[in-house]
């Protein structure tokens, strides 16, 4: 597990520093760990959402296809992987 998918998701990090780690994560092309990441249930919203963006921007349509049927996460959610594939 990369050191910046750790910062992605620790709770004693800033709002920014988060926003930061998923960002290299989308330029690091790591669309495995932006999908855990949209999957997260104690993830908040945002940051789930800026993942899912992020597999958009790295043009993963097969993930997003794959959240976009995931009837484990929120349906807010599903519909937009929906939408971005």
């Amino acid at each position: 597990m990369s050191t910046t998918f750790q910062t992605a998701v620790k709770k004693n990090v800033s709002r920014m520093q988060r926003y930061g780690a998923i960002d290299a994560l989308v330029q690091g092309d790591e669309t495995t760990n932006l999908a855990i990441l949209v999957r997260m249930g104690g993830l908040r919203g945002e940051f789930r959402r800026h993942a899912l963006n992020g597999l958009a921007d790295c043009n993963a349509d097969a993930a997003l296809e794959e959240l976009g049927d995931d009837t484990t996460i929120e349906p807010s959610l599903r519909r937009r992987a929906e939408e971005l594939a």
